[in-house]
């Protein structure tokens, strides 16, 4: 995987490649190079050049990718892939650290009393603050687990009743997130095969007589609990 160079960096000028990027949000990399494009010509992020980077993978022995700056990476995964974006975060966090902090001679600290005795109180002041976080989002966790475990089924129309927004807007989400599209020549909406095998979407099927008593099969999309709990994190990022 294409990763950060670090030497030499600092935080103002770290890019994240869109290979990285790719393996961060388990996409294709065509598709994260597609995103990019496309969030690039609607002027939402920079389209930068195309790089060319050594493929230590299969296939051709170079790759073209975009590097891209902290805040359009973010913009990219959470158009993408809103379930990855605590992950491109961490991994930001990861890299800007590295280039940030001094490289720290270990057994220095242990032979230092109030070095050890700083590091210590840091660390607890973090614990504490992580605890005081994860009580605090522990009820809307439970809220999304229990909408999660729930075994019913809705349409579009009524998940986005739930989830407080107009159905056209979900709708344009969803074709534009590709958990829906439309058959050519279709009239109906399909789910994409990837969201039925997440759990996020399921097909009804259903056989209605015509007027004239020929038969009529007619698909319709389902949006399970699980769905609506995935949509509900996706439009509070919103």
């Amino acid at each position: 995987m294409d990763a950060l160079t670090i030497p030499g960096a600092s935080a103002d000028t770290l890019t994240m490649s869109s290979l990285e990027i790719s393996g961060l949000v388990e996409s294709n990399h065509a598709d994260v190079r597609r995103s990019i494009e496309r969030l690039g010509n609607r002027g939402v992020i920079a389209l930068p050049p195309l790089a060319e980077v050594s493929n230590d993978g299969p296939g051709p022995k170079t790759i073209s990718v975009y590097n891209l700056c902290k805040r359009d990476s973010l913009i990219v995964v959470a158009q993408l892939c809103p379930e990855f974006t605590a992950r491109i975060i961490d991994r930001w966090q990861a890299l800007e650290e590295q280039v940030a902090k001094p490289a720290i001679d270990p057994m220095q600290i242990l032979s230092d009393p109030a070095a050890m005795r700083g590091l210590l109180l840091t660390y607890t002041e973090k614990v504490l603050a992580l605890e005081s976080k994860v009580e605090a989002l522990a009820p809307k966790a439970e809220a999304l687990e229990r909408i999660a475990e729930a075994d019913g089924l809705m349409n579009c129309t009524v998940a986005a009743k739930a989830l407080q927004i107009q159905p056209k807007r979900l709708f344009d989400w969803l074709r534009a997130n590709h958990w829906i599209y439309r058959r050519p020549g279709g009239a109906g909406n399909v789910a994409y095969q990837d969201k039925i095998q997440c759990g996020y979407l399921t097909h009804k099927v259903t056989t209605v007589q015509r007027d004239d008593g020929s038969e009529k099969v007619v698909e319709q999309v389902l949006v399970t609990g699980k769905g609506l709990a995935k949509l509900s994190q996706s439009f509070r990022m919103h």
